[in-house]
Formats: structure tokens, C-alpha cells, sequence
């Protein structure tokens, strides 16, 4: 396949929709912890990026190996990505209402969280890799990039944005991160069983 217009515009729009998710739990975390550092904040934005763009790859991998057992762990997406984003969502609401008033606030973002929520707002990206299944390698490593490119833009956006409401919202950013990461799972899901 050629290296097009078309299929770089087609990229764009793809990173897009798969990215909106990554962007509403960018814009959790940066209502979570407003006076994050700045490596932090770019590192958060690169997991996202890295697991938009990986799981296309994969899906794209499984087609063109392995399609029979990737039909039947489709069935399980919506279910995974609900469990893991509640499960986040529980513990921030939970570590907020423990707080005591004018306690410091804890950053609740842990290297392990950040990787849960990365696979967890992608996960449902697995379904692009047929999208892009009739890609050769090359066609499906630039779609990828671009994939991450984009992601990695818009969190950049959610989370500045998140960062600066977060700040105005002081102690009751973390339990508003918390139901929104919960209503994403909860979306994802019921997309997913509506499918």
C-alpha cells in the first residue's frame, strides 16, 4: 500500500476517536493533581500515546494471524475496560473521602495506576487493528504513529485543562476524577453490549 494523503488524513480521524477516552481520564488525573511536575505530565500524556498505538498494532497482528481467537476475546472488551477504570475511579473517590480537611493532597497516580488506565481507555482500540487490516506493516506503523501523535496531543490538552479546574476545585477535584473515570468505564461498556 502507498503512503497517501488519504491515509495519513484517515489516521488523523482514527487517533482521534480512539483517543477520547484517554483524553476524559487525561483530564481526571489533571483535576486529581493540579500542581503536577512538568515529567510527569508528559510522561502521563506518552503512556496514553504508547497504548493507542500498540493496541491497533495488535488487533492489526491478530488479523492477519491469529483472527479466531481475537473474535473471542472481543466479547470481553467491554468488561475489562469497565472493571479496571471502576476500579481506579473507587480508590480515588475512596482516598478523598478519607482526607481529612486541609490535609495535604496525595498524588494518587502510581506508575501501576497510570499503566491500568493506559490499557484500560485502549483496549477497545484492539477493534482498529481491523480497521487497518488491510494495511501492509509500513502503512500500519505510520497509522500507528500517527495514532500516538494525536493521543498524545489531546492529553496533553486534557490534562492542562484538567490542571487548571483542578486547581479551582481544590478538595473535590479527586472525587469528580474518580465518577468520571467511572462514567468512561460505564460508556465503554454500554457501547461495547450495544454493538
Amino acid at each position: 500500500m502507498m503512503i497517501t494523503v488519504a491515509l495519513i488524513v484517515n489516521s488523523i480521524l482514527l487517533g482521534i476517536g480512539l483517543a477520547m477516552d484517554a483524553f476524559s481520564v487525561s483530564l481526571a488525573n489533571g483535576l486529581n493533581e493540579p500542581d503536577m511536575k512538568k515529567i510527569k505530565f508528559f510522561s502521563i500524556a506518552g503512556v496514553f500515546a504508547f497504548f493507542q498505538a500498540l493496541m491497533p498494532l495488535i488487533g492489526w497482528f491478530f488479523t492477519h494471524t491469529v483472527i479466531h481467537f481475537f473474535k473471542v476475546f472481543e466479547i470481553f472488551i467491554p468488561y475489562i475496560a469497565l472493571i479496571l477504570l471502576c476500579y481506579v475511579g473507587i480508590k480515588m473517590i475512596v482516598s478523598a473521602l478519607k482526607k481529612k480537611d486541609g490535609e495535604e493532597r496525595i498524588g494518587v497516580l502510581t506508575v501501576k495506576i497510570l499503566l491500568v488506565q493506559g490499557i484500560a481507555t485502549s483496549i477497545d482500540a484492539l477493534s482498529a487493528g481491523f480497521t487497518i487490516a488491510e494495511y501492509d506493516p509500513v502503512a500500519a506503523l505510520l497509522c500507528a504513529f500517527v495514532i500516538a501523535f494525536v493521543t498524545y496531543v489531546i492529553c496533553v490538552a486534557g490534562l492542562a485543562i484538567g490542571r487548571k479546574v483542578g486547581t479551582k476545585l481544590s478538595g473535590k477535584a479527586e472525587i469528580l476524577g474518580g465518577i468520571i473515570l467511572i462514567g468512561i468505564g460505564l460508556e465503554i461498556f454500554i457501547s461495547g453490549m450495544i454493538k
